[in-house]
């Protein structure tokens, strides 16, 4: 493979710049730059090394530099691979990647250490992608859960559900190699239940998406309530700053205002809605539009009514709205004094769900309506210490068509169908299964899923 070279650090001025290079040449590109303060042989170094010295040009020094040395293949591509650690200046990095380039690297791809430690053999396709979520995450849990990936727990699981369907493809192949053994009935057996294990591991990998899908996406909640109940106060107090206006003019807020918190370490995309009311305005009319919208796509909508005053018609639509969604009931405005019928009324409405009473103005009830969120989504339960959690739709897809290839099988193995007809469910079982790990994907979908990296990792 060719030697290539990329900036590893993000753009702009910092501190420290990294360049990075890998591939059989590093060492002697580098050699042409890179004067160490001490003289040192390049072919015969020491890996998980550092060096101080000079790049240099022409006598002329252009930084300070330390390089890190890592031999194959005990590095991250498996090939021998420098990092030069530079001042984070945008000339100078820009400089040395120049000087690199002129004299035999190849600018890498995004994603291409990483795809060359896959291609070399380092990781498998799923540690691979884990690398590019660590970089992603958002919050600690997701952090944890890409790290436990890195690690190789998904991976884990995959082989050991392979190597259960190897156990009945060699009974398969014994089957058709030598028919004079009866084998058939056995294989018969050990396929039916070793196949309803295998289904059931995979029920078990697929639910887990559901946690996933949290820790990854988050939590879309969705502030509705008419003009004035106090969506855009109880915003601003989640997140602790003046973020949206706030007045007494009703139809303040017309479009939808995003943001996001975290809770339990699970990522909040709270969004605060236009008060939902017959307008004339065309734009409100547009605002209230969108807030249907959200609330119709939201996880879970947080619904404020404004306890000092009786339910109107708007309020009668947002009840509407929340029929046959998750949603917490919030009555605003306990500071001031609270209509008993607007409680009666809504808990009639929706026996089963808790009323929190707030008051956004005083911040009065915020840990009430948190601990609701915690509650409704299960998230103290969430653990990443043990469990394999999926969070990669591509991952849960995969899971999905195996499943239905697991259940082909089962059934042909229920109707005594020959063996060998059930080996060819299985082989397609394992099949699916090797596009988590590489083992059967597709060169397109590699280069898609590296495509997806950012430069020098």
């Amino acid at each position: 493979m060719s030697t290539i070279v990329a900036i590893s650090t993000a753009p702009g001025i910092g501190g420290i710049g990294i360049i990075r290079m890998s591939g059989e040449n590093t060492y002697a590109i580098l050699q042409k730059i890179f004067k160490p303060k001490q003289e040192i042989d390049f072919n015969h170094i020491e890996g998980y090394r550092i060096k101080y010295g000079y790049i240099m040009e022409q006598n002329k020094i252009i930084d300070e530099v330390l390089v890190s040395f890592f031999k194959a293949p005990n590095s991250y591509t498996t090939e021998d691979l420098c990092e030069i650690n530079s001042h984070g200046g945008m000339y100078v990095v820009q400089k040395i990647l120049e000087m690199c380039l002129e004299n035999g690297a190849q600018l890498a791809e995004p994603g291409e250490f990483t795809k060359r430690a896959f291609l070399n053999g380092r990781m498998d396709l799923s540690q691979a992608e884990a690398v590019i979520d660590i970089i992603h995450a958002k919050t600690e849990k997701e952090s944890k859960a890409s790290i436990h990936q890195l690690e190789g727990s998904l991976s884990e699981d995959i082989k050991k559900i392979r190597d259960l369907l190897m156990s009945i493809m060699i009974e398969v192949e014994v089957s058709i190699d030598y028919p004079e053994y009866d084998v058939e009935e056995v294989s018969h057996n050990k396929a039916q239940t070793v196949l309803k294990k295998v289904q059931e591991e995979l029920e078990r990998l697929k639910i887990s998406f559901e946690t996933g899908k949290i820790i990854k996406e988050g939590i879309n909640i969705a502030l509705i309530g008419k003009p004035n109940a106090g969506k855009s106060s109880l915003l601003n107090a989640i997140l602790r700053e003046e973020r949206a206006i706030v007045t007494e003019i009703e139809g303040t807020t017309r479009d939808i205002i995003q943001e996001s918190v975290s809770i339990k370490g699970i990522p909040i995309n709270i969004i605060d809605t236009a008060g939902i009311r017959n307008a004339d305005n065309k734009v409100e009319q547009i605002g209230i539009e969108r807030s249907r919208k959200s609330a119709s796509e939201a996880d879970l909508i947080i619904a404020i009514f404004d306890g000092s005053r009786q339910l109107s018609e708007e309020d009668n639509e947002i009840l509407e709205i929340m029929k046959d969604k998750k949603c917490i009931l919030v009555l605003n405005k306990i500071d001031l004094q609270v209509e008993d019928k607007v409680k009666e009324r809504l808990q009639k409405e929706f026996p089963k769900d808790k009323i929190i009473q707030i008051s956004a103005k005083n911040k009065q009830g915020m840990e009430e309506i948190y601990h609701e969120i915690e509650r409704l989504f299960r998230l103290d339960e969430i653990r990443l210490e043990n469990d394999t959690i999926i969070t990669n739709v591509r991952h849960k897809n995969i899971i999905t068509n195996a499943i239905e290839e697991t259940k082909k099988a089962i059934d042909a193995n229920e109707q005594n169908l020959p063996i060998d007809m059930v080996g060819m469910y299985i082989k397609d079982i394992m099949e699916e299964l090797g596009k988590i790990t590489g083992e059967s994907v597709s060169d397109e979908i590699i280069k898609e899923i590296f495509a997806k990296f950012c430069l020098g990792k």
